[in-house]
Parts: C-alpha cells; sequence; structure tokens
C-alpha cells in the first residue's frame, strides 16, 4: 500500500465493525464514517452515552444481546486504531472522494479504497391513511425503543409482513408496551411451506418460533393472511382496518407499525458508478458484486444489508470477506486470526445464510400487485404529494413505462427522501399500470443528496469553493 493510500469504511454496524477488525489486524488503519450517535448500526443501536438509559442490553437486545456486546466491545477496542467519526452524514460520492456532513459543516474526504456498509432501510408500501401521525415505519418503532426507550403510542398494532415484524412487536411487549395485534399480510401456509429451507439456520428459526409463541402465549392477537385496508382517524391514528376471508375487521389504536422487510440502502453504491442487477430473490435493483463483496469498480467493496440483505450474523461476514479481498488486492497478507474464519469458510457459511434467507422470503412474500388495491386519492409520494392518480394518469395519458421517467413528468421521488420511502410504491404502481415487470419499468437512479442536508452552511464552508466576488452580484 503506498502511503497516499486512504482506506474508508462507510457505516459502523456488524459489517463495518469487522471489516475495520480486519484492516486494523493487518496493520493498517482506516477512516470508518458513522450516521449514527454511536457505533453497533441499526440492529445493535446503541442509546446515547450520559442519556440516563437505564435498561440492560439483554432487554434491548434479548436472544442478541451476547452479539451484541460482542460488536460494541470489538469497536470499542478499536478506537486508538482507526479514525472513527460518528454522526457524519455521507451524502454524496464523486470519484475517490466522499462529500460528508458533520456538526452542520461539509467536509470531503478521499479515498483510494472503500467499503460501502451502508445497512438496509424499511420497505414500505402505503395503504390509505399511512400518513397521519401515529404511522410509523417498523425501523422507526425499534429506534424509538432502543434509543430512545419509549413506545409510538399507548396501543399499538403491528402491520406488514417479515421477521422484523414479530421481532418489533415481541420487543415492544417485553418492554413493557400495550401491543394490541400483529397483523402478517403472509399466509400461515406459505410458512409452513417455507420450514425446509428455514432449517438451514436452526438456531434462527427457533427463535422466529418463540417470537410468536410468546406473543401469542401473553395474548396479543396475531392474524395472517390479512389484506391490510387502511388506517383511520383525523389528527392521528384511531383504528386500523384490514380484510381476511371475506370478511372486514377494525381494530381500535393509538399507532401502527408498518413494514414489509428491509430494503438495502443501494444509493452510495448507485452514485458511486457501481453497475446494478435486477435481483429476484430481494425483488429489486442491487449493486453487482463478486463472492468477496468487489463491485465492478476498482476498490469499491460492498458488505452487508447495504449489498443484499441477509441479516447480521451474514453482515459480519461479509465484513470481514470484503476487508480480506481489500487486502488481497493491495497485495498484503491476511490477518493470522484464530478466532476468525478464512475467505473460503466465510464463503461457504454466507452461501447456507442466502438458502434460510430464500425461505425467509417464500415465508413473508410481500403482497402480489399491491398497488391494484390503492385508492386514487392516494398519496403515494408524500414529500413531493404525489397521489396514485397523478401517477396512473401519467402512465395512460403519456405513455410512460420506466421510472426515471415518470419520476420527471410527476416528481414522484424528487422530495426530500430522494424516492427511499416511495420509490419502490411507485415501481409497483407503474409495473402493474403499464403490464410490466419490476424489472422491466428500471429503477429510480440515485441523486445527490442522498438524505437531507442543509444548504446554507455549505455556502460558508472552507472547504467548498469560495463564490467569485465579480460573480456575486450575478
Amino acid at each position: 500500500m503506498t502511503e497516499r493510500s486512504e482506506i474508508v469504511i462507510v457505516g459502523a454496524g456488524p459489517a463495518g465493525i469487522r471489516a475495520a477488525q480486519t484492516l486494523v489486524a493487518a496493520g493498517l488503519h482506516p477512516i470508518v464514517l458513522d450516521e449514527n450517535i454511536r457505533w453497533g448500526g441499526q440492529i445493535y443501536r446503541q442509546p446515547p452515552a450520559g442519556a440516563g438509559f437505564t435498561r440492560t442490553k439483554q432487554a434491548l437486545y434479548g436472544f442478541e444481546a451476547a452479539k451484541a456486546n460482542a460488536i460494541h466491545n470489538t469497536m470499542a477496542a478499536l478506537l486508538p486504531q482507526i479514525d472513527y467519526r460518528p454522526e457524519t452524514l455521507v451524502w454524496a460520492c464523486d470519484p475517490k472522494q466522499l462529500h460528508t456532513m458533520h456538526g452542520g459543516r461539509e467536509k470531503p474526504v478521499p479515498f483510494t479504497h472503500l467499503i460501502v456498509a451502508s445497512g438496509a432501510t424499511d420497505r414500505v408500501l402505503p395503504l390509505p391513511g399511512w400518513t397521519l401521525p401515529g404511522v410509523y415505519t417498523l425501523g422507526g418503532a425499534q429506534v424509538a425503543l432502543k434509543a430512545q426507550g419509549c413506545a409510538i403510542g399507548d396501543r399499538v398494532v403491528f402491520a406488514g409482513t417479515g421477521p422484523l415484524l414479530y421481532l418489533v412487536a415481541y420487543q415492544y411487549a417485553r418492554a413493557g408496551a400495550n401491543v394490541a395485534a400483529v397483523l402478517d399480510t403472509s399466509a400461515f401456509a406459505s410458512q409452513v411451506k417455507a420450514t425446509p429451507r428455514l432449517l438451514n439456520q436452526p438456531a434462527t428459526f427457533a427463535k422466529g418460533l418463540y417470537y410468536v409463541g410468546w406473543l401469542r402465549a401473553h395474548g396479543v392477537r396475531i392474524e395472517q393472511g390479512v389484506t391490510l385496508e387502511g388506517v383511520d382517524g383525523t389528527a392521528g391514528v384511531r383504528a386500523i382496518r384490514w380484510q381476511r376471508d371475506g370478511r372486514e375487521h377494525t381494530l381500535e389504536c393509538s399507532a401502527v407499525g408498518l413494514g414489509f422487510g428491509l430494503r438495502p440502502e443501494t444509493q452510495l453504491a448507485d452514485l458511486a458508478g457501481c453497475r446494478f442487477v435486477f435481483d429476484e430473490l430481494n425483488r429489486c435493483w442491487l449493486p453487482e458484486r463478486d463472492a468477496a463483496g468487489r463491485s465492478s469498480q476498482p476498490g469499491i467493496y460492498l458488505a452487508g444489508d447495504g449489498a443484499s440483505i441477509a441479516g447480521a450474523d451474514a453482515a459480519e461476514l461479509a465484513g470481514r470477506r470484503a476487508a480480506l479481498a481489500l487486502l488481497e488486492d493491495l497485495g498484503i497478507a491476511a490477518p493470522a486470526t484464530p478466532d476468525a474464519p478464512d475467505a473460503a469458510v466465510i464463503e461457504r457459511k454466507l452461501a447456507g445464510i442466502r438458502r434460510f434467507r430464500e425461505g425467509i422470503e417464500q415465508a413473508f412474500a410481500m403482497p402480489e400487485n399491491p398497488s391494484v388495491h390503492w385508492p386514487d386519492d392516494m398519496l403515494v409520494c408524500r414529500c413531493e404529494e404525489v397521489d396514485a392518480r397523478t401517477l396512473r394518469d401519467c402512465v395512460r395519458h403519456d405513455g410512460v413505462t420506466e421510472i426515471n421517467r415518470l419520476k420527471a413528468l410527476t416528481r414522484v421521488g424528487m422530495g426530500r427522501c430522494q424516492g427511499r420511502m416511495c420509490g419502490e410504491a411507485a415501481c409497483h404502481l407503474l409495473a402493474q399500470a403499464s403490464g410490466q415487470t419490476l424489472a422491466q419499468v428500471g429503477r429510480l437512479r440515485a441523486q445527490a443528496p442522498i438524505k437531507p442536508i442543509p444548504i446554507a452552511p455549505m455556502l460558508f464552508d472552507e472547504n467548498v469553493a469560495a463564490i467569485p466576488e465579480e460573480a456575486r452580484d450575478e
């Protein structure tokens, strides 16, 4: 490695931390950029230090307390040997340079090698009433519990599908919150059929069964195979409606946690110029990578749920594997770490986890053609206030068949979230309205900034080129 080499890791979750650990063991000192206040990522999110938070790790993480503790302790031990930058938002990527925001100031971070461990976000499908105060994503509900020690409401319903649905419901109920019901759009029969694949990870499968059994044993209502009809209320959530076996049901509640699994955060890889392919398992476009985590761009590596949803255990493995690939590309021998798996073992374990992941997708499949049930007056893009009728009219009258064209004509996905919340919904609606598949309608191309940033501080930042004096009055 030359003296000019700079290794940067984006993300301090399981993937980023294991990547940093591997690089440090080889004598390198990477920069680790972390959007959160403290390391751990979403799955092992820590409350702010000195906030008077009294819940134990066992209470916060349950069965995963030991893994969370190991990740937290590993990163703490690495701090003297890395350049850790918390509360740092990476909002753009140029060739060999990241743009970051910290403390309201913009700072470029050059790199020669980059490991993107950006994690995942909630997969959101809208329904009538989803913009009401009191409707949260499952991830948002989990952040409230882990980071603030509070529930999203005094009578909560969790709705959607996926393993996170039951995990968050269990965490809330264990913390003493009033969980009124869990509404799963996946049928019980589908979950039974997926059992052979789920048994590829018997311990994880057993934990899932435990969550469901515990919830039932403690009186939490669980409905499976439902069709969500909408959330009712005016100034806030009053009730949720669903249909099952042709019958309408209504349940009063004060808050709803909504989610349909997770979606990789791929915007940074897109801005870095990585090539994308449509992944049938994840039902979305993902950056292309080899078994070691190398992207199509030399010097850029992808690891964890930001590359493909596979869970925290896989993220740890993928983070180490990407770091080993980086070391190999630099001509540096892999560190002799007795308790860490080598490349071949990692790839074998990741293959087994992928088979389990196939079972998860079979057990908790997203609703088929969800946009069929969306009324015309329902907002799809809340940032730009674009409703379903506007999108359908654009397809009918303008013959739009590609998602970026739909974006250009309607502004869907142009708001503060840059399509992170509405993009997938818009793709589903376009596919259904134009008679195409999700793969055929394409993907929303990422634009900087990938997350909201303040503009004013950048105008006066010493790292940003000043406006020439002669041009200031133009």
